[in-house]
């Protein structure tokens, strides 16, 4: 294969390059292309691959294969700038190596290669990493009215609002995403800008409640927070009906401690000086970073429902926060399918459950029954689908309150 960019321009349509120092050192890697991919690759050195990658005739090209060996190890700054160059242009990356250290393949996986495969080439290893790579670029291309039109402004102070469940399945996500969805709508004239944040890293399903997809870009961003400007944490969103903006769980399932409080922070910082409000999804589980959600929390909503393990839990949370010092008065408890008004029996319950865990449950929020499900699985949030959905109404409600005192807090203190 020729080693210079101008003839791989001639062999039209490139869909892939070699890149590596000396193209003959991976002889394997020769016959693998060719068996995948016949005469839509070319070759190129690192030099000619930055100038190519960086020209408009790279416009077909689908992926890089950057082959190093431990010679390579001495500048992984060559191969470093081509992944740069080839991420800011839509192009996925193959890493091959053979004898690289694992903190150089470490560090040239977190500068944005895609796939790893090792050299000698395992018995069609390079055809599946080709096809894994041609996969996640077909879910790039996000249908024009999900993707993310606002614009970074970084001259807002935006209230923070953490949602956590305390035992599963009490709601909290349905709760999340339907609250964010209310606080969109409540003003058609002057709509406060909105963002949901799904932090439940894991099993988070917020992108399922409003038929949005997953995204390579969200871990990509929570892994490296420190490079994080307002551009790149806008691209990272989503819309939905162009009104709520969306930051999705990641598409794999992955640690919780794989952020840490520090990148907490600095996500949070990024979300509340580009928005008026910040709803957060958060697990159940409590983690080194949850301090730091409660601590930038201007209220937080914590809901249970009326049975043992949500009763446990309340009192397991109250005595951890409270034996640090954090600050527990931030704490909103809302009781999640409450009992009907005519229910004398089970509201004497809420009471008792109330005064035994020492707390105030400010809100009860009503059975929406199956439709708040059937909704749920349709990608709808409740005011689209159901809007006379008894739980919707007290959503409603409940946004309108917090709008209501964001702005006299806004017009008291002249702040946006």
């Amino acid at each position: 294969m020729s080693s210079n960019a101008a003839q791989i321009e001639d062999q039209a349509p490139i869909i892939a390059c070699t890149v590596s120092r000396d193209i003959q050192i991976f002889d394997l890697l020769i016959e693998d292309m060719e068996t995948a991919l016949q005469t839509q690759w070319g070759d190129l050195n690192f030099e000619d691959a930055l100038a190519f990658v960086n020209h408009p005739e790279s416009d077909t090209l689908q992926f890089l294969a950057i082959a190093l060996d431990k010679e390579d190890e001495a500048d992984l700054g060559k191969a470093t700038n081509v992944i740069a160059a080839a991420k800011a242009r839509g192009i996925k990356v193959i890493l091959i190596t053979e004898d690289v250290s694992p903190a150089s393949l470490h560090q040239l996986l977190r500068e944005g290669g895609d796939e790893f495969v090792p050299y000698p080439l395992p018995e069609g290893e390079l055809q599946s990493a080709i096809d894994r790579v041609q996969a996640k670029a077909e879910q790039m291309e996000i249908a024009p009215e999900m993707q993310n039109t606002l614009k970074a402004t970084n001259n807002f102070d935006g209230v923070v609002i953490p949602v956590q469940g305390l035992a599963g399945g009490v709601g909290a996500t349905t709760f999340a995403v339907n609250l964010a969805w209310e606080l969109a709508s409540i003003d058609a004239e002057n709509p406060p800008r909105v963002l949901l944040l799904d932090l439940d890293l894991q099993q988070g399903s917020t992108a399922t409640y409003l038929d949005l997809p997953r995204r390579e870009a969200v871990l990509e961003l929570l892994t490296d927070t420190e490079n994080m400007d307002s551009e790149v944490f806008m691209q990272a969103l989503l819309s939905f009906n162009q009104r709520l903006q969306v930051l999705t769980a990641p598409s794999e399932m992955v640690p919780l401690d794989i952020i840490s409080p520090d990148d907490i922070d600095r996500l949070l910082e990024m979300a509340r000086v580009n928005f008026d409000y910040v709803v957060i999804d958060m697990p159940t589980t409590m983690v080194e970073w949850s301090q730091n959600v409660l601590e930038a929390a201007h209220i937080y909503f914590a809901l249970l429902e009326l049975d043992m393990r949500s009763a446990q839990n309340t009192l397991r949370l109250k005595r951890a926060l409270q034996s640090e010092e954090l600050p527990f008065d931030k704490m909103r408890f809302l009781l999640n399918r409450g009992p009907k008004f005519t229910d004398l029996s089970a509201r004497s319950r809420v009471k008792r459950l109330a005064e035994s865990l020492g707390i105030s449950i400010d809100v009860q929020l009503p059975d929406g029954g199956k439709q708040v499900t059937m909704n749920a699985d349709h990608g709808l949030p409740l005011s689209e689908g159901q809007p006379k959905n008894p739980l919707r109404k007290e959503i409603a409600k409940l946004a309108q309150g917090v709008h209501e005192v964001n702005v006299e807090e806004t017009r008291a203190t002249g702040t946006r």
